[in-house]
């Protein structure tokens, strides 16, 4: 029999140490847990077995949601990688399960033949393969690992097997969106700075944190479906102050300079934002993979075109301003 090691309901410090730096984004992907069996508490052959990835915040979402039962947790190699997204990179998946289930001889383990997954997991998973293979059969838990004991005690019901993005867990996530788009603002701020003065540095961190600080905060309020038109809508809203600022500042040109120069913010920020807003996608279990797929094909060359047109139309105004026309 393979060697089972131990984990533990609590979180020590180490634990929360990793936390942070995870959702701050910090060496991405180094917060691992070693592939294999962990014993909780005192299990017995009769436990259950849940399954779950190998990243730090998966692992002790379960581990700490099921205090007080004794059971197995089954860690799948998944590279680092949190349930959902593995689950769309193939890395929790069928074949990982299959593998597991034999490298850690489950079955010499326990008598039941029985698999508990995150039902996040299930678009990478065919249950009924694993079946063919291990002879254990998979049953796909909830969404959240909190609800698991309620779970094993009344089986599954449609609260538990709701997708939800609230409020608290989209602003867990600025952080690490912020760190991920950093030295870009930073670099489009200066180079705009020298260029074209603060009002153009101020666009560029604008269009950023819109799209990472903003967007998941009202991601449920704003207009359309897809993550890219709330993006542009809200890059739009956002262009608003820069078109005054426009309005103020371009008296003395004539008025078809000064529209230019309004749509040009216009098309400039919006864009931006709603390239961010797409980014965030990965970030959210609303989106599917086909759902993301799509939005990249239908979304990407608009707000390149935008972009383009707005680059285009910013230099001619601007080229015509100081000509005097």
């Amino acid at each position: 029999m393979s060697e089972i090691m131990h984990a533990d309901y609590a979180m020590d410090r180490k634990s929360k140490k990793d936390h942070l730096t995870a959702r701050i984004g910090y060496h991405r992907y180094s917060h691992l847990v070693k592939p294999g069996l962990y014993s909780l508490g005192s299990p017995g052959p009769e436990s259950p077995v849940f399954v779950t990835a190998n990243y730090t915040l998966s692992f002790d979402a379960l581990r700490t949601s099921i205090k007080g039962i004794d059971g197995y947790i089954m860690v799948l190699d998944t590279k680092g990688i949190n349930v959902w997204c593995a689950a769309g990179k193939g890395t929790f998946g069928t074949a990982e399960v299959i593998n597991r289930v034999r490298e850690t001889e489950l079955s010499n383990v326990v008598t039941h033949r029985r698999l508990i997954l995150p039902q996040l997991g299930a678009p990478g998973v065919s249950a009924h393969e694993v079946q063919k293979e291990t002879g254990f059969r998979v049953d796909f838990g909830p969404v959240r690992a909190v609800d698991l004991p309620r779970y094993l005690e009344h089986g599954p019901d449609a609260e538990m097997r709701k997708v939800k993005f609230p409020l608290k867990d989209r602003i867990v996530l600025i952080p690490v969106e912020i760190v991920q788009s950093l030295i870009i603002m930073a670099v489009a701020a200066l180079v705009l700075f020298i260029m074209g003065g603060l009002v153009p540095a101020l666009m560029a961190i604008t269009v950023v944190l819109s799209g990472t600080v903003l967007f998941p905060i009202l991601l449920p309020w704003l207009p359309t479906r897809d993550f890219s038109s709330k993006g542009i809508v809200l890059g739009t809203i956002m262009a608003l102050p820069f078109i005054a600022n426009t309005v103020l500042t371009r008296g003395s040109d004539p008025y078809w300079i000064t529209a230019l120069f309004i749509v040009a913010d216009a098309l400039l920020i919006a864009p931006g934002v709603g390239y961010l807003a797409l980014n965030f996608t990965g970030s959210s279990t609303f989106a599917s993979r086909t759902g993301v797929k799509r939005e990249i094909f239908r979304y990407i060359p608009i707000m390149v075109g935008m972009f383009i047109i707005g680059g285009i139309l910013f230099a001619v105004a601007a080229l015509s301003s100081f000509a005097g026309w």
